[in-house]
């Protein structure tokens, strides 16, 4: 007899975010789930909200739905990382399994403390990072492990570089881009960075004024440098408001360079078209004449009984323009579930989102202190000075 699986989703619309990622439709078409509930605690035009989760009860807050609802999931979808600590270690105890919105936090200390609720209650995590679920970047994977652009040398990032490039960027959009590096190259062994604010070296005290609470960001141009295994070397780099300086230039994504070419994707997330995976077969210097061409995507993913995706949602509230988050959110939940039954972590878990928290911190660390800075970090504070001031003050 097949398992019915239990979700509740948590989704408080009185807090202010820039748009959310359609984590809350995740479960919709799914074959047996059963979504039971919907915590808001902004009871305005609950019919409508409910509608997109598909939810069957409305509870003013997570804990009034752990008391009446035996869950398996819990999907979290605060974009606010502050929001992350407290809800998990409520469902962590209540045992259930967790879908959450990047970045896992602002802290790497409260990450830190993440994962221990995760192992001590034996509860797997899935981060809301869905590259790793995204059909071009799966497919760029591949093809770099299969030698199509010879030997990786370098793997290059960046932000949206928009008016919270720099320090804020690094953080909202930059966890993307790390967690990829670290898709395709695993962890870093050592870092090196430079940022400034308008031109200056920053300092700890410095801080930029950030549109959402992230916590501690300081800087409006942030330059990395990583080292992965297999001398590989990875680059992020964010300035703020470059993308206003070339309207219709997307920025956002990475690159890979081989000895036998390069890869490319970017994101678009604007619903405008699709950004398609593309290839340079071309050996010499990325600069060098380079010219790329589109590479065919083959889809060959199946989830039983599923429904098909119902791609009307595109542009509803809190459901982006681009097909591609209702996509990788389906299959992030379906592979949260199989992990769930097959004792394994999901493929984006609650260790590497950890780890794009740790290289944000490893940036910060790397400019202040002048010098290389290994992984793992052996001081788990924040750089720019420890984040639970903040976050104390956020969550009241």
């Amino acid at each position: 007899m097949a398992r019915t699986w239990r979700v509740g989703i948590v989704k408080d619309t009185s807090k202010p975010m820039l748009g959310l990622h359609a984590l809350h439709t995740a479960f919709r078409g799914l074959p047996d789930v059963d979504v039971v509930g919907h915590v808001d605690s902004n009871t305005e035009n609950l019919p409508e909200k409910m509608s997109y989760t598909g939810a069957r009860r409305h509870y003013l807050t997570l804990a009034d739905m752990l008391d009446q609802e035996p869950l398996d999931i819990v999907v979290l979808c605060s974009r606010h990382p502050y929001d992350h600590l407290e809800q998990i270690r409520t469902a962590a105890e209540a045992g259930c399994h967790i879908y959450c919105e990047k970045p896992l936090s602002a802290s790497l200390r409260e990450a830190d403390e993440i994962v221990e609720l995760a192992e001590r209650y034996q509860i797997r995590i899935c981060a809301a990072h869905p590259s790793r679920y995204h059909l071009p970047f799966l497919t760029m994977k591949r093809m770099v492990e299969a030698g199509e652009i010879g030997q990786p040398v370098t793997i290059y990032g960046r932000g949206k570089n928009d008016h919270r490039g720099g320090g804020e960027d690094l953080i909202v959009l930059g966890t993307h881009i790390l967690d990829l590096q670290t898709f395709f190259f695993g962890a870093p062994e050592y870092v090196y960075a430079d940022i400034t604010a308008d031109g200056r070296p920053i300092s700890r005290t410095d801080r930029a004024e950030t549109v959402e609470p992230i916590g501690p960001a300081a800087g409006d141009s942030v330059f990395a440098l990583f080292r992965f295994p297999g001398d590989v070397r990875g680059v992020f780099e964010s300035k703020r408001g470059l993308a206003g300086k070339a309207p219709g230039a997307i920025y956002m994504g990475i690159t890979v360079i081989g000895t036998e070419g390069a890869l490319s994707m970017r994101f678009n997330d604007s619903g405008s078209s699709e950004s398609s995976l593309r290839v340079s077969r071309h050996p010499g210097p990325p600069e060098d004449a380079t010219c790329y061409e589109e590479v065919p995507l083959t889809e060959d993913r199946v989830i039983p009984g599923a429904e098909p995706l119902d791609y009307s949602l595109c542009g509803q509230p809190d459901i982006p323009k681009a097909k591609f988050f209702l996509e990788t959110t389906r299959f992030a939940v379906w592979d949260l579930m199989r992990a769930i039954e097959e004792d394994r972590q999901p493929v984006s878990n609650v260790y590497n989102a950890r780890l794009a928290v740790e290289m944000i911190c490893g940036i910060y660390a790397a400019h202040l202190s002048g010098s290389r800075i290994t992984f793992p970090l052996k001081d788990r504070r924040h750089p720019l000075g420890e984040c639970e001031e903040i976050a104390t003050r956020h969550r009241s």
